[in-house]
């Protein structure tokens, strides 16, 4: 479903991705981790189209996208959901109208036929019946569920996740860990996430990638993540917490 070859990425001096390679088959979740600014929130904004690449190609279900217009990259993005760290739910729309924005832009449903959507994904992230609420009105578990709501609205082949349970309590981190797995099971999407969360991790993934120093260190399911020799893995798998990297 996803190709990365030779991924570069700099942001001035600072070379953030060094010839990254990867492959992510359909209906897999593949969990990023690495070490805090070890480029894996720009490794899916890359993949979004939110950032270029300064080298390397990004293949899409079949299509190489680095090289499209802006036009042609939103008719991608259809096809791709993104729940980011925050949420960014819009503050001044309802729940309902978050869920719809894209329904409402992107596509000619009625106004009835995008109202049964929105219900529909809100009951997929266990939320029904809070339309007319106000994300201030939201615990922060409950605007990362919606943000998911708003992610599988149009019914997207990829979803990626920047670090989803972040900021959450364990309770509510694994209330979403569970829906990840529930959308990747009922919907068979293909999944990015990107987390700290060795719980988390070791919960949803079906494959893993470790960045390090901007170069995939390791890579493969999670049994052969845990089995892995070389030191800086092991240390993760074992103490949670990546060493600063050198």
């Amino acid at each position: 479903m996803i190709t990365i070859k030779n991924l570069t990425k700099r942001f001035e001096d600072n070379l953030v991705l060094k010839g990254i390679n990867l492959d992510i088959e359909k209906a897999d979740t593949m969990v990023v981790m690495g070490a805090s600014g070890c480029g894996k929130s720009v490794l899916l904004k890359l993949i979004v189209g939110l950032l270029k690449p300064d080298d390397g190609e990004i293949w899409i279900d079949g299509k190489e996208i680095t090289g499209l217009s802006e036009k042609q990259m939103d008719e991608v993005r259809k096809n791709i959901g993104m729940v980011f760290q925050s949420g960014a739910l819009f503050d001044s729309l309802t729940v309902g109208e978050n869920v719809a924005f894209s329904l409402v832009r992107r596509t000619n449903m009625s106004k009835s036929e995008i109202a049964k959507t929105v219900a529909e994904k809100l009951e997929m992230v266990g939320l029904s019946g809070i339309e007319d609420m106000m994300p201030s009105d939201l615990s922060g578990g409950m605007r990362k569920r919606v943000s998911l709501a708003r992610a599988i609205s149009m019914n997207p082949q990829i979803v990626l996740y920047d670090e989803p349970t972040t900021g959450l309590d364990p309770l509510m981190s694994e209330e979403i860990n569970t829906l990840i797995n529930k959308l990747h099971n009922d919907l068979k999407v293909t999944s990015i996430v990107v987390t700290h969360d060795m719980k988390s991790a070791f919960t949803v993934a079906t494959k893993m990638a470790m960045l390090k120093n901007g170069e995939i260190a390791a890579s493969g399911t999670p049994d052969e993540i845990r089995s892995d020799t070389d030191p800086w893995v092991s240390d993760f798998v074992n103490t949670g917490f990546f060493h600063k990297e050198t």
